[in-house]
C-alpha cells in the first residue's frame, strides 16, 4: 500500500499523528514496525516530504546537518544507518563539500528529510498489519468526542482539516514542528510590516530580495544565524553584516576525532543548577589535564541529560533555564564545519561583526533602519544603519500552544495544559498528556520537543529519536490485542535504499 491510498474499509484503531516532521515521522515508522495487530496511522502534515519539518525541508544546499551523518539515524540501535544511505545514494558525487576532514559527512539537511521520507514510504509499502497514510493537509482543530465514563476521558477525537474533511481518531500523537521566531515587540512596533524586517528567515526565499551590497543586521547568534550567513555568502553577498545577541555566544565547533565520552553525570546527579555547573566544569578541567576535549564531557552530559534534568527540583530547573541555557545551547548544538568556516572567512575579511549587546532603540526612515545597541559589558552605545533586519532568535517555543490553533479545543476542554516551565505541553514520564486535573490521558501523547519540560534534552539527536521510539512503543502496547514486540537489538541492520 502507498501513502497516497484512499480511505480503506478495514476495521482498525486509528492513530492520528499531528505533524510529520522528524518526531512525527519516527513515531509513525516505529509504531508501524512494532504493531502486531491492524492499526491505521494517519500523519497530518501539509508538506510533501514526510520527516522534513522545518529543519529538514529547507531546499538551500548551504543548510547542513549540524552533526556528522554517522550520528544521525531513524534507528537508535543502528546509528550508522543514514551514513550508509548517503554513501550509497550518490549524494557525495553531487555534493563533494559534504565530505570533511576525517571522512565525516555533513550533508544538506534536505538529504536527511529525503532519507526519512523514503523510509516511511518503504514501510507503507511493506506487508504488515499497519497502514500508513500521509494526509497532506493542515489540522485546524482536535476536538474530544466525549463518552459517559470515566469522567473526563474521551471516546476519541475529531480532527478537522483545512479542506473541510474530518478524521476520527482513537488516539492522537502531537508532534508539531518548531514555531517561527517571535520578534521582540519593540521591533514589531518600529517596523511592523516593513519589508526590511525579515521576521521568519525560514520562509522560502526570505533572503532572496536582499541586494548584494545590503547592510544587514541579524538579531540572534545561534544556528539560525549560521544558516543565514551561509546562504548570504553562497549568494555572493558583499555588504557588511552585524550579528548581535545578549551574550554574543555562537555555536561551538565539533571535535570529530573524539569518540570516548568523559564523565558520569547520572550517578548521584546534582540537585541544584550550581552544583551541576561546578561538576561539569570540574570534569572539563580534569579532561583537559589529560589531553581530552571539552566536547567529550558535554556529550556525556547530553547522554545523561534525562537523569540530570529529572533530578533537579522545579525551582532549580527554572534557574538552569534562566542562567545556563544559553551556554548549554552554544556548546551542545554545534555548528557544521562548512558554515563554521564561512563565519571565520567573513570575520577575517572584516565583513562580519558579532556583538554581545541588546537592542536599545530602533527606528526606520527612507535612508534605512537605524538601530542602537547597548553593549553587554558597558561602554558607549553602538549605532548601525542597515537595509535589512533578520530575526534569528530561534523557535518561539514559549508560544507554541498558541501557535498551533488545532490544540485550542483540547485546552478549552481541560484535556491539555502548558507545562510549568513554559517549554511546551505537560506530560508524564511516558509522554502521556496530563490534563487540568493532573491525570495522564491514555489516548493523547506528545512526541518531540513539546515534552522537554518532563524529559529535558529533547531538541537534538539522538534524544529526540529515542523519545519518539519510546512513544511509538507505548502507543503500540495499548492497541487492542497487541502482543509485546521483540525489542530491537543493537547492531541490527536495516535495508538501505538509495
Amino acid at each position: 500500500m502507498s501513502l497516497g491510498d484512499a480511505l480503506h474499509t478495514r476495521a482498525a484503531p486509528r492513530v492520528v499523528i499531528l505533524g510529520g516532521g522528524f518526531s512525527g515521522a519516527i513515531a509513525a515508522l516505529h509504531l508501524a514496525r512494532g504493531a502486531t495487530v491492524p492499526v491505521d496511522i494517519d500523519i497530518v502534515e501539509p508538506r510533501p516530504l514526510l520527516g522534513g519539518g522545518v529543519a529538514y525541508s529547507t531546499p538551500d544546499p548551504q543548510h547542513r546537518i549540524n552533526v556528522p551523518a554517522a550520528r544521525m539515524s531513524a534507528f537508535s540501535a543502528d546509528m550508522g544507518h543514514f551514513d550508509r544511505w548517503l554513501r550509497r545514494s550518490g549524494v557525495l558525487a553531487m555534493d563533494p563539500q559534504a565530505l570533511v576532514k576525517g571522512g565525516h559527512i555533513f550533508s544538506s539537511r534536505l538529504e536527511f528529510g529525503r532519507y526519512l521520507d523514503g523510509l516511511l514510504r518503504e514501510q507503507a509499502a511493506a506487508d504488515g498489519p499497519a497502514h500508513i497514510r500521509h494526509v497532506q493537509r493542515r489540522a485546524t482543530s482536535i476536538t474530544p468526542i466525549p463518552r459517559d465514563a470515566p469522567p473526563g476521558q474521551s471516546f476519541g477525537y475529531a480532527v478537522a482539516l483545512d479542506n473541510g474533511a474530518r478524521l476520527v481518531a482513537d488516539r492522537v500523537i502531537i508532534a508539531t514542528s518548531h514555531p517561527p521566531p517571535s520578534p521582540p515587540p519593540a521591533l514589531l512596533h518600529a517596523l511592523g510590516d516593513d519589508p526590511r524586517l525579515i521576521a521568519n528567515p525560514w520562509a522560502p526565499g526570505a533572503l532572496d530580495a536582499l541586494a548584494p551590497e545590503a547592510r544587514v543586521l541579524v538579531m540572534g547568534s545561534g544556528l539560525t544565524m549560521a544558516d543565514i550567513l551561509a546562504t548570504l555568502s553562497a549568494a555572493g553577498h558583499k555588504g557588511p553584516i552585524t550579528v548581535f545577541s545578549r551574550r554574543g555566544l555562537t555555536p561551538r565547533g565539533h571535535a570529530l576525532d573524539a569518540t570516548e565520552l568523559v564523565g558520569d553525570f547520572a550517578s548521584r546527579p546534582a540537585t541544584t543548577a550550581l552544583a551541576l555547573l561546578r561538576r561539569v566544569r570540574a570534569t572539563v578541567a580534569s579532561a583537559e589535564a589529560e589531553g581530552k576535549v571539552w566536547q567529550a564531557v558535554l556529550d556525556a552530559v547530553r547522554r545523561d541529560a534525562r537523569a540530570v534534568w529529572q533530578a533537579l527540583p522545579l525551582a532549580q530547573q527554572r534557574t538552569l533555564l534562566r542562567h545556563l541555557r544559553p551556554f548549554w545551547d552554544a556548546h551542545r548544538y554545534r555548528i557544521a564545519p562548512q558554515p563554521e568556516a564561512t563565519i571565520h572567512e567573513l570575520e577575517a575579511r572584516g565583513q562580519l561583526a558579532i556583538l554581545a549587546a541588546s537592542l536599545a532603540d530602533i527606528r526606520a526612515d527612507a535612508n534605512g533602519v537605524h538601530a542602537t545597541l547597548r553593549p553587554r559589558r558597558g561602554g558607549p552605545a553602538l549605532t548601525r544603519t542597515v537595509d535589512a533586519v533578520v530575526v534569528a532568535t530561534g523557535p518561539a517555543h514559549d508560544h507554541l500552544i498558541d501557535a498551533v490553533p488545532a490544540l485550542a479545543p483540547l485546552v478549552t476542554a481541560g484535556r491539555l495544559r502548558p507545562d510549568a516551565l513554559g517549554l511546551g505541553i505537560a506530560v508524564d514520564g511516558q509522554s502521556r498528556v496530563i490534563d487540568v486535573r493532573g491525570m495522564p490521558d491514555e489516548t493523547l501523547w506528545v512526541a518531540g520537543p513539546l515534552a522537554r519540560a518532563t524529559f529535558g534534552e529533547l531538541m537534538g539527536l539522538p534524544q529526540v529519536l529515542i523519545h519518539a521510539e519510546e512513544v511509538a512503543r507505548s502507543v503500540a502496547l495499548r492497541l487492542p490485542g497487541q502482543t509485546t514486540p521483540e525489542p530491537a537489538k543493537k547492531g541490527v541492520r536495516h535495508r538501505v535504499s538509495a
